[in-house]
């Protein structure tokens, strides 16, 4: 495993790291299996994970404070988020600090996920929406330093809405940051154009979430699939998305290298800009972490393949399904 710095904060948090949302009440998701796989990933090298009130409701946070507790020798960088209070992602423009993150409810979260957990303090808060207007109202700055202050997490964070990199620019360059976590992959460059060089200017860390697309860039989708009811993924996959992500990720099958599989390519993607602290796939088993985790021991892609699949840049805009 390498390791890189984390912005301004001082960490050096593995290259790959691990998003915990899909261990919490998925389809085919087991808390057992899940202990398994988060061990495997600190056996290997792992040391971020990046959980989530909303994860199970609280259900994940749990799982993390579990595996720190199982690993009392070993740095794990701890990283959740406060859900909005209307619970709605992503969030609207029209949204206001009331309706997605007043202080009463801030103080209350943070609370509630150091009970999950059973720990003391994250390594980070984040805000699980964004928008950059709140930036005119500093009440979420101010509970959020306040509880920083007394100890209760060491960072600050926000996690950008699917499509919108462009609007935690000015969060970025407003200096009251530490991170921004974004959706960054083969399909969505954008955060190239604004967002990673506002977070180089300023120092600020980069948490690269959805490296797989949700599933389309391990090419293992296909336009029947389908998952059981309730499942997330039915509301994201709607046929007018599900049928333009396979045939792009069909038209990326032929540039995969030999002895290489399409996530091992779409995480070599990501590792190779040097913008990202640290990127967060999914995973479920400790065959996935396996696989996943040895992409940062894997030699960088050749110049070559990285320029083929720059042109594979989808730039897409938020609608009712992509949440």
């Amino acid at each position: 495993m390498n390791y890189r710095p984390f912005g301004r904060t001082g960490w050096q948090v593995s290259e790959i790291g691990y998003g915990m949302w899909g261990m919490a009440g998925w389809t085919g998701s087991d808390d057992d299996q899940s202990r398994l796989a988060l061990q495997r990933a600190v056996d290997l090298g792992c040391n971020f994970f990046d959980t989530a009130w909303a994860y199970g409701d609280g259900i994940s946070e749990n799982l993390l404070g579990d595996l720190v507790r199982a690993n009392p020798r070993t740095k794990l960088y701890t990283a959740t988020k406060v859900p909005p209070k209307n619970r709605k992602w992503p969030s609207r423009p029209h949204f206001t600090l009331d309706d997605c993150f007043p202080p009463d409810h801030l103080r209350s979260y943070v609370e509630s996920s150091l009970q999950n957990a059973n720990l003391d303090a994250f390594d980070l808060m984040q805000l699980h929406t964004w928008e950059d207007s709140w930036l005119q109202d500093d009440r979420w700055i101010t509970t959020l330093t306040d509880l920083k202050d007394q100890g209760l997490f060491q960072a600050i964070g926000i996690s950008l809405n699917r499509w919108e990199p462009s609007n935690g620019v000015k969060a970025v360059a407003s200096g009251l940051i530490d991170c921004v976590q974004v959706i960054y992959n083969v399909f969505d460059q954008n955060p190239q154009d604004k967002l990673f060089p506002a977070c180089r200017q300023y120092n600020v860390g980069v948490i690269a979430r959805v490296p797989f697309d949700e599933g389309t860039l391990t090419g293992t989708l296909t336009t029947d699939s389908h998952w059981p009811n309730g499942d997330w993924r039915n509301t994201y996959f709607v046929p007018e998305n599900l049928q333009a992500s396979v045939e792009r990720a069909e038209r990326l099958k032929p540039l995969v290298p030999a002895g290489m599989t399409m996530p091992d390519m779409a995480l070599r993607f990501i590792l190779a800009e040097p913008t990202i602290g640290t990127v967060i796939p999914g995973m479920r088993t400790p065959s996935h972490v396996e696989a996943n985790l040895a992409a940062s021991d894997a030699a960088p892609l050749d110049a070559a393949l990285l320029a083929e699949l720059a042109k594979h840049r989808w730039d897409r805009q938020p609608t009712q399904w992509s949440q």
